[in-house]
Parts: C-alpha cells; sequence; structure tokens
C-alpha cells in the first residue's frame, strides 16, 4: 500500500515541471551547439563514430598541410636544380668546345674565366636558402650553408680562384607525413644533389685474416650494420651488400684490402658506433675518428668526385691548354655530373606531381568525411525549434493547470 500524503500533488507538480524545464534546458543546448549529442548517453553509437570522423578530419587537415608545405619545398629546390642544369649545358658547350683542338690558348684562358664565373654561381645556387632563411642542400644542417668554397692558387689565373668545394651539411633527411605511413623529404643532402661519380674508398692494408674481436656495428649512410664476433672479412662483406646501403663492398684482387663503392653518385659517408674498431683496423677510418666525410684514414684512396671537382678540373685543363685532357676525362665526369643532376630534377619533379595529387586527394576528403560527421552529430535544427516550442507550451500550460489544481490555505501559511 502507498501511503498518500496532502503534499503529493505539489510533489508531482514539482517533479514533472522540473522535468519539463531540463527537456528544455536540454534542447536550447543542442541548438546552441547545434549537435544532438551532448553526452555520450545521448547517442553512444554516433558519439563513437563522431569522435572517429573528428580524429580523421584533423588528421586530414594537418596531411594536406604538409603536403602543401612539402610541395612548395619541392619546387623551391626544383627551380634551383634547374639553374644547375642551365649552367652544366653551358659549361659542357665550353668544354666541348675547348677540346676540339682549333682554339688559341688565349680563348681557352677565356673560356676558363667564363667556366670559374660558372663555377661561382653554381656554388652560390647550391648555398641556396628557403624563404625562412634554411639551406635547402644542407640535409637537417639547415642553419649553416651547404658548401664552402676553399681559395688558392691556380696556373694561369691573375687571381685566387676556387680550388676547392667542402660539403658542410649531412646526409639525413627532414621527412612530413602526407598520409598515414606516408613520408616525404622536406630537404636534399647536396652531397648526392651534386655529384658527379660514383665514389670509391679503398683501404691500402690487408684484410684477408682479419676477424671481428667483439660484436659491434658500423653505419654506412645511416644504414646499421651488425658485426658479430668472429666475422671474417668475407662475412663484414656480405653484411654490408646486404645491408640495403647504396654500395658494394669487394677486396680489392691485387692488394686484398677492403673496398667499398658507391653504386650511385654520391658521396659515401661511413662510421662506427664509439666501441668498434673494425673499420679502423681495416684501414678505412681515421684514428682518432672526425665526423663524416673527414673522418677516412689518411692513407685511404677516394675517388670519385663531385659536380664541382669536374667544373674546377675543366676550368684548370682550359688555363693549361691541356685539350686532350678535356675530351678524355674532364668531359665524361661534366656528362656524368650532369645526368645525376637531371635524374634529381626528375625525381624532385615526380615528388612534386605527387604531392599535388596527394593535396588534391585530400581536399576532395575533407568534405566526404564533414558531411559524415554531420549526419552523426548535427541536429535538425526545424524538428529541435519545434520541439523547443512543444516543451514551452506544455510547460506553461502544466503551470497554469497546477495553479488551479493546487490552491493555497490558511495552513500552508502557519506551517
Amino acid at each position: 500500500m502507498y501511503r498518500i500524503s496532502t503534499n503529493l500533488n505539489n510533489d508531482n507538480a514539482q517533479y514533472h515541471m522540473r522535468m519539463r524545464e531540463y527537456q528544455m534546458n536540454h534542447t536550447q543546448n543542442r541548438i546552441a551547439s547545434q549537435s544532438r549529442v551532448q553526452n555520450l548517453r545521448d547517442a553512444p553509437l554516433s558519439a563513437a563514430h563522431g569522435t572517429r570522423y573528428q580524429s580523421y578530419l584533423t588528421r586530414l587537415a594537418r596531411y594536406s598541410s604538409n603536403a602543401e608545405h612539402a610541395k612548395v619545398k619541392h619546387e623551391t629546390a626544383e627551380g634551383y636544380v634547374r639553374q644547375q642544369v642551365d649552367m652544366l649545358q653551358r659549361i659542357r658547350e665550353l668544354a666541348v668546345q675547348g677540346a676540339h683542338g682549333t682554339y688559341a690558348k688565349e680563348d681557352l684562358a677565356a673560356m676558363a674565366a667564363e667556366v670559374d664565373e660558372l663555377l661561382r654561381e653554381m656554388v652560390e645556387v647550391a648555398n641556396a636558402q628557403d624563404g625562412d632563411g634554411t639551406a635547402i642542400f644542407a640535409g637537417t644542417r639547415t642553419a649553416s650553408q651547404a658548401f664552402r668554397a676553399v681559395y688558392g692558387n691556380v696556373p694561369g689565373a691573375d687571381r685566387e680562384l676556387i680550388t676547392d668545394v667542402e660539403y658542410l651539411g649531412n646526409i639525413d633527411s627532414k621527412m612530413a607525413e602526407v598520409s598515414e605511413g606516408s613520408l616525404v623529404e622536406l630537404n636534399h643532402p647536396g652531397n648526392r644533389v651534386f655529384w658527379a661519380e660514383n665514389q670509391l674508398i679503398a683501404s691500402e692494408i690487408d684484410a684477408t685474416g682479419y676477424q671481428v674481436q667483439t660484436d659491434s656495428s658500423i653505419f654506412i649512410d645511416n644504414e646499421q650494420i651488425r658485426l658479430t664476433t668472429g666475422d671474417s672479412i668475407s662475412a663484414i662483406i656480405a653484411k654490408i651488400n646486404d645491408s640495403g646501403a647504396p654500395v658494394r663492398a669487394r677486396l680489392d684482387p691485387i692488394m686484398d684490402s677492403l673496398v667499398i663503392e658507391s653504386t650511385s653518385p654520391h658521396q659515401v659517408w661511413i662510421d662506427e658506433s664509439e666501441d668498434s674498431t673494425v673499420l679502423q683496423d681495416l684501414g678505412i677510418l681515421d684514428s682518432p675518428r672526425g665526423r663524416p666525410p673527414d673522418n677516412l684514414a689518411p692513407d685511404v684512396r677516394v675517388s670519385g668526385g663531385s659536380l664541382f671537382d669536374m667544373v674546377i678540373a675543366l676550368r684548370d685543363s682550359l688555363f693549361e691548354g691541356d685539350q686532350q685532357h678535356i675530351g678524355s676525362g674532364v668531359l665524361r665526369g661534366i656528362d656524368q655530373g650532369l645526368d645525376n643532376v637531371l635524374g634529381n630534377l626528375g625525381r624532385l619533379g615526380a615528388q612534386t606531381a605527387r604531392l599535388e595529387h596527394t593535396h588534391r586527394r585530400l581536399e576532395y576528403e575533407k568534405p566526404v568525411y564533414q558531411e559524415r560527421l554531420s549526419k552523426e552529430l548535427d541536429i535538425d535544427m526545424a524538428e529541435a525549434v519545434t520541439d523547443l516550442r512543444m516543451l514551452e507550451h506544455t510547460h506553461r500550460a502544466a503551470t497554469a493547470v497546477a495553479a488551479r489544481i493546487i490552491q493555497p490555505t490558511l495552513l500552508d501559511f502557519l506551517r
């Protein structure tokens, strides 16, 4: 049995009117936020889907921004590399003319002067900076110049000229994620872009009886190669060749020493862990070691130069009037350098085209998932306003009826 008190009607009226007020407040909040999900309990499935869609839309916005930023970076780098190609084509024309054997020494000297000016401009282009002041071709060392020109005396010249161009950057690359798990480079190491020949590094120490003394690691072009105790030189060579680094290792057939040669034109960076002396024992690295590429042993044989080395060789040969050298080694080196720069230009162009397609795809996906999010969370404004008006009318009616039913008496004031 239920006990019915004199306050029952009053309590029931207050309860239902407060519930009506709560419903009106809830509806007003939904209209104000334009979302039908104010709490997870309102629509658990829609809330879960909406959270996933919002997360994906946030990632799409970041991917789109990264793709656009990377595209600008690639277009800037592509423009500078194109300038290098134009200058190299002019330098090659001068090399072909200088190898004809029909020009006097004074004419060759004039060609050498033009080649030297083009060389200076090539160094300036290689040290190009982005709009934010970061070096484009220095790897991740973007706060400093990519290349340093060394000046000295050259026979036949009346002033100091560039005798060497040193790379000051590194071989690391900043990456940007432009899609789920898809990364692209934002910068480009100059010792890869502006290189001419495959580099060969050969030791002078016989390695036939060598064995690794302790477990250690060596690094070639940032690829870690783990060596274990007892590994012979054949095992070391096999691990280098299977590492994925763009090099091939072998034994010199005459000296039985370790030889490492790049498989594509670039400067090879070699290093080893602090507890390792393998490459020092094999005569590749110096002791104590410095920073690559200045850590090679003094007696190691290195061949295969940069694009700047080829242009310097052409200029010096023109000053000397050595037309035979121009027509043989120098012209071949310039052709190889031009091929490598054109290859890098094509790679940059392909990446730029890919980034354009990626950016368009991301911009297409944004409204698609925004529409899906809207279907899950957005409120039907017409329906919500109608519900609110109905609640207001019923609340006013309930208040009026309660006022008529629950009449105050003198006892209500004497309590």
